[in-house]
């Protein structure tokens, strides 16, 4: 357990860890592929469904945001990480206008930072909306769909339709976009809180990444591999914050304002790219339903 925390912790190839710990490489090959094997079964004792009741008293910011936007439930994400792959591959993982592979990895976090669903492993240049489609009919892992009146905080990557909030688009939208000019009317205004409270899932992923840099910088492994690793990331991130240990990096990232822009998301993207879910009336239910906030925020906030 050591030589695999050391691994993915301090991303330590099997060079540094054969030295430190005195064992050949074939034997840190076998335990770290034999500890990836239980952190498989960890992750699904740590990643587990939000109970769609969140707790109102929990330690966070923008309480009072949180009671306006009553519905959220928490907030849904792509990210991306590292990957290493094979060179007749490379055009799938390959991120937007960089040379580096990514896989894509679609997230669920709660309001205290705490992941609740995650689909890791896809091509980087998959669309999020595409993935959060796929996941919500993979029948093998089922998505864990918000009742009705609840919903998770997305960006305008994501359609906007029942069980999803998205922000209004062709707005102003990402928290630095709001230091030099406050926001001024209703669409503004709701576009500026809705980003203070999904902007939890950017700080989660920042804690991530900061803890264990290997997925920044992934080691040589197969793909699936790399998939496992990411999850057993996740994992052991729940598994921190649910013990309430004391940790510099949640300390660091725990924030109100943090502002963690996501490079391949763009809130003004093409709406076409957006794979549409749910009926019309769903959409429509969502759309009053943000208008309404909106209204509320331009009346009561700020």
């Amino acid at each position: 357990m050591a030589m695999f925390l050391m691994m993915i912790g301090h991303n330590q190839r099997y060079v540094v860890i054969k030295r430190r710990f005195q064992h050949s490489k074939q034997t840190i090959h076998k335990f770290f592929y034999e500890v990836l094997d239980k952190m498989m079964l960890f992750a699904k004792d740590m990643i587990v469904p939000t109970s769609f009741n969140p707790n109102p008293n929990i330690p966070g910011h923008n309480k009072r945001l949180r009671k306006v936007f009553k519905g959220a439930v928490g907030a849904l994400d792509g990210t991306l990480i590292h990957a290493i792959v094979p060179k007749a591959q490379q055009d799938l993982y390959r991120g937007r206008g960089k040379g580096d592979c990514y896989q894509n990895v679609l997230a669920i976090c709660d309001f205290n930072m705490i992941f609740t669903f995650i689909v890791a492993g896809w091509e980087g240049v998959a669309h999020d909306s595409r993935i959060l489609s796929e996941a919500l009919s993979d029948l093998d892992a089922p998505f864990p769909f918000p009742p009705p009146e609840k919903y998770y905080l997305c960006d305008a990557a994501y359609a906007h339709t029942r069980g999803f909030m998205a922000p209004y688009r062709n707005v102003r939208y990402w928290l630095g976009d709001f230091r030099r000019r406050s926001a001024l009317t209703n669409k503004e205004k709701f576009n500026h809180a809705h980003a203070k409270l999904r902007n939890v899932i950017e700080r989660a992923f920042g804690v991530l990444k900061a803890r264990f840099p290997i997925l920044k910088r992934m080691a040589p492994f197969p793909l699936a591999t790399q998939r496992n690793i990411a999850i057993a990331c996740f994992a052991l991130h729940n598994f921190i914050r649910k013990e309430g240990l004391s940790d510099d990096f949640f300390a660091q990232y725990d924030q109100p304002n943090v502002s963690l822009q996501n490079s391949h998301v763009h809130v003004n993207g093409n709406e076409d790219e957006v794979e549409a879910h749910g009926t019309a009336a769903d959409r429509d239910y969502m759309t009053q339903l943000r208008d309404g906030i909106a209204e509320q925020l331009m009346q009561n906030i700020e």
